[in-house]
Order: structure tokens, then sequence, then C-alpha cells
């Protein structure tokens, strides 16, 4: 069930499917009572997804409260099951199948009424079309069959105190019907019957009703794809048999089996077996991982070779997969702040708009002495005056959006941080683990005597292999790529501070820095133009003296991803300054720096000092991002205007950012924000074609220049326009 509470700070969250709503005015309004209640803390409304998200306090106020608040505003509300996607799915299908069966009635009975306009104003009138009787009898059913959505939804409006599109529409088509009937029965004027106005307009509006139901469906095919990587059943071993279940029925602590070609069912642990498994799904990297026993993989990716067998930590709504479909879940749902001005004036909009219809009314009846004109007019205006783009115009462009990330390995959490993300000014990259790969790789092997240089490696890598020191650790994995033989030492001793000390085939051998052999009376000789050398790059240097003499050097470095120089020019080419921070030492950290074309660099920083300097830049004025790896980075991921965790999708990460980049690429960074600039651009694209509509739209219908049908069909493919121009989001290309 869509439905978490925190005893702990008396804080509940609940998603409900609203059904009713047909324009942002009805959202603006069930908002409004839903905040209103005691003990709710936030409502928020989606119009475009039909749903409603609510914070409370559960001591104050139920869900049952919040049902009856929605109820009372005119609308109906259920609680979202989590699992309901499929239900969702077929109740979407249900009703587009129900608008194509009454927008196709209205047609065929529209037809015959339009054919009647047409053929007059050619000259050439067909009698029998301009019989009233006729008119009436075609008009009646889709006045009153096809149009009862719209009086009930006028009603419930109404009833609770508002006015949404259903009044304007059920006012203007009642009018001009109510108006045919009065020239054609009572007056008995056969020529000014507008029963095709009333007839038509419906007919349009429900044409638009359908596109943009079906549009609407296409903007959350994210939600569906990633709902869709899910595996349906896992193999698992109970009581020594292999036997397929649901996957809905996978315990923590089940063994899994895994072939080649499955998909891996949920998180875990593989404890037999080895393989490749891709997981593109989850990061974009298109190369396969290989896995070994200790491994974790994560639900939904895909084996590519060998079999393994692995335990189950993470099942449920617990699963790597589940959350990634929860944050795009809740960012669609989520609003942007560029919306809020939107819902101010769909709020008041509708009263405003039937003041312009009465005054435009009265105007060309009093004053142009033309109550025809007056009637049709302010039909006119009723009719194109519906703020449907208006509201939709903010959260389909949210939703394609943050759709489009997830995507692309994009994991945006809310419509604000969509929005914040194409401001950044200044952007803070931490070094280790972002901007290079966080494990310290062997780089350089320096022969100083007569020793080779796979001799040194050897020498080192066996006199280290009793270390646990990250830098003995990358020159043991060097020595092993380059295929070397590796013995045991007869004796070693870890120097604090200094280095060890081993003997290997009899000889004493010392590995260390400088203080060591200083300490041990080594003539160090011209070692030191190399050592500055490799220190000046940004690397780890190691001296390595066996019996009493100099022998090699050996450099160490926690080398740059390959895509980070590119990622920080694309950055820049962007205008946006880039800060490197980290806790190095200044040599090293410009090293770094200056591999990937970063000039402003912030070196020998604390982790619990970095926040301090993304608030510096704040205060500064400039909207700052931070990209981290979320976890020792979380207080500076939280100081920043938008918090970037990079290549941690499976840990806190997720929680400690508010966008995630579930590849370890930095060129996501730049992927992200060109991202949020497309979706911005979009929506000020919306939201210019909804006012500017509305602005020219309403004087043209009042003034007279603009018929009913003109005005229907206008508002009809105003939703459908600003739906479809949020769908070209997903065409984009990120840069």
């Amino acid at each position: 069930m869509e439905k978490t509470n925190d005893a702990g700070n008396g804080t509940g969250k609940v998603t409900f499917r609203i059904s009713g709503m047909t324009c942002a005015a009805c959202a603006a309004r069930l908002e409004k009572a839903l905040n209103r209640l005691e003990g709710v803390s936030k409502a928020v409304i989606n119009f475009a997804m039909e749903n409603a998200t609510v914070e409370y306090n559960p001591s104050q106020v139920t869900v049952r409260d919040m049902i009856a608040a929605v109820q009372k505003a005119g609308y109906d509300a259920e609680e979202k099951i989590r699992e309901d996607q499929d239900i969702e799915r077929l109740e979407r299908e249900k009703d587009i199948r129900q608008l194509k069966g009454l927008f196709t009635l209205s047609a065929v009975l529209s037809f015959p009424l339009v054919a009647a306009m047409v053929f007059h104003l050619l000259g050439s009138p067909i009698e029998i079309l301009h019989n009233p009787w006729v008119q009436f009898l075609l008009a009646t059913p889709v006045q009153f069959v096809v149009g009862y959505r719209f009086y009930k939804g006028a009603y419930h409006a109404l009833k609770g105190g508002g006015a949404n599109m259903d009044v304007l529409v059920s006012m203007g088509t009642t009018a001009a019907y109510l108006y045919s009937i009065y020239n054609g029965f009572i007056v008995g004027d056969a020529m000014n019957l507008y029963f095709e106005a009333s007839a038509v307009v419906i007919t349009l509006i429900m044409l638009g009703k359908y596109l943009e139901a079906v549009a609407k469906g296409k903007t959350s095919e994210a939600i569906k794809k990633l709902m869709g990587l899910r595996a349906k059943t896992a193999r698992i071993i109970r009581d020594g048999r292999e036997e397929d279940i649901s996957v809905e029925d996978v315990v923590i602590g089940d063994i899994v089996v895994v072939r080649p070609g499955e998909k891996v069912s949920v998180d875990g642990e593989i404890i037999e077996g080895r393989s490749a498994v891709d997981e593109s799904m989850l990061t974009g990297e298109s190369i396969p991982v290989e896995k070994n026993p200790g491994d974790t993989v994560i639900g939904a990716t895909i084996n590519k070779t060998g079999s393994f067998k692995f335990r189950a930590t993470k099942v449920g709504r617990d699963t790597v997969l589940a959350q990634i479909v929860r944050m795009v879940e809740e960012a669609q749902g989520s609003k942007a702040p560029i919306q809020k001005m939107a819902d101010r004036i769909s709020g008041v909009f509708v009263p405003v708009v039937m003041v312009i219809a009465i005054i435009a009314l009265l105007l060309w009846w009093l004053v142009g002495k033309d109550p025809n004109a007056g009637i049709i007019n302010a039909v006119a205006v009723l009719v194109i005056a519906c703020p449907c783009a208006l509201g939709l115009a903010t959260p389909t462009s949210v939703m394609v959006g943050t759709g489009k990330g997830a995507e692309n390995g994009i994991l945006i959490k809310g419509g604000e941080y969509l929005q914040r993300a194409h401001e950044i000014g200044a952007l803070i990259l931490d070094k280790t683990g972002t901007i290079t790969k966080g494990e310290p790789e062997l780089t350089d092997v320096l022969s100083m005597g007569h020793f080779s240089e796979e001799e040194v490696l050897r020498f080192a890598a066996i006199t280290e292999r009793g270390s646990e020191h990250p830098l003995g650790e990358a020159i043991v994995k060097g020595a092993r790529e380059r295929s070397i033989e590796l013995t045991e030492a007869s004796e070693f001793e870890a120097v604090p501070g200094h280095g060890v000390v081993a003997v290997i085939d009899g000889k004493r051998v010392l590995l260390g820095n400088r203080r060591l052999m200083q300490k041990e009376g080594i003539d160090l000789g011209d070692v030191e133009y190399d050592l500055s050398r490799l220190e000046t790059e940004g690397k780890t240097a190691m001296l390595m003296a066996v019996e009493g003499s100099l022998t090699g050097l050996l450099a160490v470095a926690d080398t740059v991803k390959e895509n980070s120089k590119r990622a920080v020019e694309e950055l820049k080419g962007m205008g946006i300054d880039i800060y490197m921070i980290t806790g190095d030492n200044k040599t090293t950290a410009q090293a770094i720096a200056k591999q990937v074309g970063i000039e402003k660099v912030l070196a020998e920083v604390l982790p619990e000092h970095k926040a301090e300097e993304v608030m510096e830049l704040i205060k500064a004025g400039k909207v700052t991002g931070m990209v981290g790896d979320g976890i020792n980075d979380a207080p500076a991921l939280a100081a920043a205007d938008v918090g970037f965790a990079i290549g941690t999708g499976t840990d806190v990460a997720m929680e400690a950012a508010d966008i995630t980049l579930m590849g370890g690429d930095l060129m996501g960074i730049a992927l992200a924000i060109s991202l949020s600039r497309a979706t911005m651009r979009n929506i000020k694209q919306n939201l210019f074609w909804a006012f500017a509509y509305n602005s020219v739209g309403i004087p043209f219908a009042a003034l007279g220049f603009l018929s009913p049908v003109i005005a229907g069909a206008a508002m009809a493919f105003s939703s459908v326009s600003v739906v479809s121009n949020a769908l070209r989001l997903k065409r984009v290309k990120l840069r």
C-alpha cells in the first residue's frame, strides 16, 4: 500500500488515486480542501497523474477523513496500492475506450447539424436538416448523454463551493441549447438555431479529452518500463531441491540459483559460482561486470555467462529496483516551484471567466442590440477559457523529464530539484571516487640498480603481501595483473609512518618513504628528481632498498576516471564554475586538478568541513551543486542547493542526495544538468502557450471573432498540444 507511517515523529504519508478532476481548477480546489484539514502538513495534487500525495499526523487525521474531504469537494479518492500498476493501466484503457465511444456517438449525431450549417452558408439549405424537431432530436442525446459528465462535474464543483471546467462547458452549451429551443419552438425562427454549436463543442471537447488521455498515458511510460524489468519468477533451493516460485514469494535468506541468460530475481550476495552480469539497466554501462563469491547482485540485472547461487538480502519494496521505481513515482508526483504561479491563476480563473462572459453578453445585448450575438459570444468565452492547458503545462514536462532521467540512470527526487539544477552556477566535485576511481593503482616501476623492473615489482609485492595498507594492496594487485609469481617472505615487519621491512630469498628488503631510507642509512643518490616528479603528478612514491642499496622506485596513485576530463569540459561549456574539493595536500590536489582541467582547488579540507565550503559559495550568491559519493559527503550534499550522489545507487546516497547517478561516470552530471535545462525550456514553452492561448482567445471570443465551434476546437487541442510538447522531451538529445 502506498502509505508510510513513522510513529517516532508522528508523521505519515499516503498517496490517493483521484477521479473526477477535469481541469487545473479542480486540482487547486482539492489541494486547498485537503490542506485545510487539521493534521495535514502538506497535500500535493498532480493533475496530470490524477494523484494526491498527503503528509499528515495520524494522531490528528485519518485516511478516511481525507477521503471524506475529497468526496465533499465533489471528487472520489482511493488509497493507491504500490503493486497496482496493472490496475491503473486497465482503468486508463477503460477510460480511453469510454471516451472514444462517447466521441464517436457525439460525432455521428453532430455531423448532420454541421452539414445543415454548411449547406445554409453555401446558399443551398437542406430543408429537413433545418427542421427544429430534427435538430432537437439530434442535439439532445449529445447534450445530456455525452455531456452528462460535464453536468455531473459541474454539480459536484458548485456543491463543493467552487467552479471548474465542467461549469464553463455545461453553462456555455446549455445556453446555446436552450436558446435554440426558444428560437425554434417559441419564436418560430428556424434560421437562428444554434444546436450545432452546443453539439459540436461537446464533440470537440470529447475528442480533446480522448487524445489527452492517450497522450497522458505515454508520459508515465518510464514507470512501466522500470516495472517491466522485474523478474517474474525465481529458482530457489528448499529442502535440498530446486523449485520455481513467484518473485513475490522470495524471502530474505533464500538461496537463489541463476543460470546463463536469466534475470537476477532479487538483491543478494553471491555464495557460489562466478559470472559476468549485465548491469546496464542500473548503471547505463554496457560492459558486463565480473562477479565472484562475496559480490552483490541486483534484482533485474541479467546474468550473461556462468551460473551462480546467491543469498537473498533484499526483497519486495526494499530492492534497488523498487527504490528506483518509488523515487521516480514520487518525483513525477511532485511539483516544480514554477508551477505555483499556474496554480494561483487556476484557482481564480473560472470565476473571472464567468464574469467576462456575463459582461460580453450584456454589452452585446444592451449596447449592440444583438441578443443572438451576445449569447453566442458569451458561450464562446465560456468554452475557450478552460484552464486545462495551464494545469498540464508543468506536471507533464516533469513526468517526462524525470522518466527520461530514470531511463538514463539519473534519479531525480522531485520537480524542485529538476528545476533547481538548471540554475547551477558553481559545482563542487569531490576528488576521491568522483573525479578519480577511488582505488589506488600501481602507475610506475623504476629500476635504480642491477634489478630489472620486474624484479623490483616482485620483491615489492612479496614484501607487501603481509600488509593491509591500500598502497601495498595496489602493488600486489599490479604484480598479479602482470602475472608475476609471488612467494612468501620469511620475515615481515611494519614500521609505522615509515614503511615495511621483509626478508626475501635471504635478502633484507626495505620498502617505504624517505624517512625509512634515512633511518636505515640508505644513500638516495640522484633519486630526488624522480621522487619530486612523481609527487608533482599526484602520485605516492615508495623507495625500495635490497641489502642496503637503493634498487627501485614505485609509485601508486588514485587514477582519474576515463571521462572525468571530458565531463569537466562539458560542464565548463555550460558556463558552470568547477571546483575540486579534497582532503589531500595541495601538491597532489593540484596535480589531479590539472589532469582534468580544473583551476579552482579546495585542498586539505576535512570531511566535516566540506559543508562549510559549500555554504561559502552559496553565501557568495551562487546556486551551488555538490557532487560526492553520498556517504562521507552527506553533510555537504545536504548543504548544497542540489546534491548529486555519483556511482553509489545501492547505498545511502539515494537518501542523502537530491539527484542520484546510478553509474560512476562523471558525464552523468553534465547529462543531468542538460536534462534539467531541456525540461525547463519545455515547461516555459508550455506555460507560454497556455497563457497566450487564454490571453488571446478570451478577448477574441468576447468581441465576436470566434464562434463557439472554433472556441471548442481551440480549447480541446490546447491541452493536447501541451501534452504533445512535453512528450517531445523523450526525443531530446542530452549533450
